[in-house]
């Protein structure tokens, strides 16, 4: 089924301005979605993972991270060495202000009246807890989102669970070496510690990136069980399709 897409540019409190990529669902939207992206930015993989769920409903936007240093950029997977600098020069304030300019752009849009949830991969995972620490949000998914937990790279948001106001959803790798089960662990002591409301998922014979059908790291049974979870977690807190209600 064809989807409306488009870029649409959005003004951030910093007066940087910002590019997105939006998809539309084909009928009113159930829900307003932001999607974030990985280290590689708003490349062909997070545009069409956008798609697919304004394919499922929901009117989706992808920003792009990086407007400030590097708009535009999309990195092949193999090349972290052109991302790392810009991933360096993000921090928790651009970041909040990036989260408040797309989450704004939905809720003065077709989402105004509806709940609004968020997902991310890799950078995005983390983001996509920020976001749900930032502004309000009806639940929250992360897929190996690094520097949740303690983390060489960014600053842990482990302090600040305790501040979610929403449910919450993780996906790691058992394999992957970028986020080990001492990470893992670390955030989900901290949730049930603040007794919040998450589901928290390990595939044992999965490794970091395991959703992108584009790295090598791939994995079809993993990608495809995640898949069906994060849908169903959005259907339970963002409310069921209008053509499962009837």
């Amino acid at each position: 089924m064809a989807t409306k897409t488009e870029y649409v540019n959005l003004s951030v409190s910093d007066g940087t301005s910002m590019r997105a990529y939006v998809a539309h669902p084909d009928s009113k939207p159930r829900a307003g979605l932001l999607v974030f992206q990985e280290a590689f930015g708003v490349n062909a993989h997070i545009r069409d993972v956008t798609e697919r769920f304004a394919r499922e409903g929901y009117l989706a936007i992808s920003p792009e991270l990086y407007h400030r240093t590097a708009p535009g950029l999309e990195a092949g997977y193999t090349n972290f060495a052109e991302v790392m600098p810009h991933m360096q020069a993000l921090t928790q304030d651009s970041l909040a202000a990036d989260i408040q300019a797309a989450h704004g752009w939905l809720k003065k849009g077709e989402a105004k009246d509806l709940k609004i949830g968020s997902t991310g991969y890799c950078l995005g995972g983390r983001t996509s807890i920020q976001a749900a620490l930032t502004v309000p949000l009806d639940c929250a998914v992360s897929y190996y989102g690094g520097g949740i937990g303690p983390s060489p790279m960014f600053p842990s948001l482990i302090d600040r669970l305790k501040d979610l106001k929403c449910p919450t959803l993780y996906f790691w790798g058992g394999l992957d070496a970028h986020i080990g089960a001492d990470a893992v662990h670390a955030v989900e002591g901290a949730l049930t510690a603040a007794k919040k409301d998450y589901v928290n998922v390990v595939f044992s014979a999965a490794d970091h990136g395991f959703f992108c059908d584009a790295r090598a790291s791939y994995n079809a049974v993993a990608a495809k069980q995640a898949w069906a979870l994060t849908l169903e977690f959005f259907s339970i807190h963002l409310g069921a399709a209008a053509r499962q209600a009837a």
